[in-house]
């Protein structure tokens, strides 16, 4: 493979983890305005899920909002932060390169 096309897989990979990164922002956010989301797999325990009265009950309001939206939004920027250093190093290699005629 040429250095061009794993520079343009990384970046695709970086692009897929943003747009997924900005769903669960958006699901996270429709779970604290109207409840919907509320047994996503990403909002399950590691270990044990609460239940009260046999009914498994959904993550804490505040935690969603305090720790999993944090993560999220910092792992958002850090991954748009690495697409604009690549995107400006490949625009510095390209204008490296002598034209092709």
């Amino acid at each position: 493979m040429k250095q061009e096309e794993i520079m343009s897989l990384k970046e695709k990979a970086i692009r897929d983890r943003i747009k997924y990164i900005e769903d669960s922002i958006i699901k996270a956010q429709e779970y604290l305005e109207s409840g919907k989301h509320a047994h996503w797999q990403r909002f399950r325990p590691w270990f044990v899920n609460k239940v009260k009265d046999g009914e498994v009950l959904p993550p804490h309001r505040d935690w969603v909002k305090n720790v999993f939206l944090r993560r999220c939004e910092k792992s958002l920027f850090r991954n748009q932060k690495r697409l604009d250093k690549m995107t400006q190093k490949n625009s510095e290699l390209a204008s490296k390169l002598p034209p092709r005629s």
